[in-house]
């Protein structure tokens, strides 16, 4: 008899805080739903990213406790998820095309318990677009923004507002903006000072980045 295919890491958010999620991309129909299995078997509330509507699909016939988000590409294998709390926390994208990392920053915050707010469409190319909302930004203690093309937007809202900036390279873009590569640099490179970065569409990356920030002094 063949071992499994996966060992997984059950005892992560005792040791980190944050639970292992499984990244879906790559891997095959089977790996996931033994995956899912396996979690189903221990009652233990699991994180799936960048979900194939295929996978998702048969998960929800097999399971009624499968909460599947097409625009994120996510699902929750949810055995007792905590009631999120609503969280004065931010994120920002540029553009329309940026939204599916944002939700996947936003369902990966849900899944871990905090609920916040996503203001869409900000890019500075039209700058009222961003500061109409300077009122909500300024009081955000964390505010992950999400941009591609040459990501000014990281910057622009930095050096607006008091509270720590994640910025999230989007892969939108063409050109010598392709891939995220311009969005990367430019946030890498950001003049405004106490940006962090994460890699580019890392939507789950930065939502981590920010409940590790918000656990510290609890």
């Amino acid at each position: 008899m063949a071992d499994k295919e996966f060992n997984f890491d059950w005892q992560r958010e005792s040791r980190t805080g944050i639970a292992e999620a499984v990244l879906c991309a790559n891997k095959s129909q089977e790996q996931v739903l033994s995956i899912v299995a396996d979690a189903q078997q221990k009652k233990s509330s699991l994180l799936l990213t960048r979900v194939a509507q295929g996978d998702a699909d048969i998960l929800q016939r097999q399971y009624k406790n499968i909460d599947w988000h097409k625009s994120s590409a996510t699902a929750f294998v949810d055995n007792g998820i905590a009631v999120p709390q609503a969280s004065d926390c931010l994120i920002v994208t540029a553009g329309t095309s940026d939204i599916s990392v944002a939700e996947e920053a936003r369902r990966t915050l849900l899944f871990n318990g905090i609920e916040v707010r996503v203001i869409n469409d900000c890019g500075v190319a039209g700058l009222w677009r961003l500061t109409d909302h300077l009122p909500i930004l300024r009081q955000a203690p964390v505010i992950i923004a999400v941009a591609g093309m040459e990501g000014a937007l990281f910057s622009v809202l930095a050096g607006l507002v008091p509270g720590l900036v994640i910025a999230v390279p989007g892969s939108t873009g063409y050109g010598v903006a392709e891939h995220g590569k311009a969005a990367l640099s430019s946030a890498l490179s950001s003049c405004a000072p106490g940006v962090v970065v994460v890699n580019i569409d890392n939507g789950f990356g930065a939502a981590c980045a920010l409940l590790k920030i918000l656990s510290v002094g609890k």
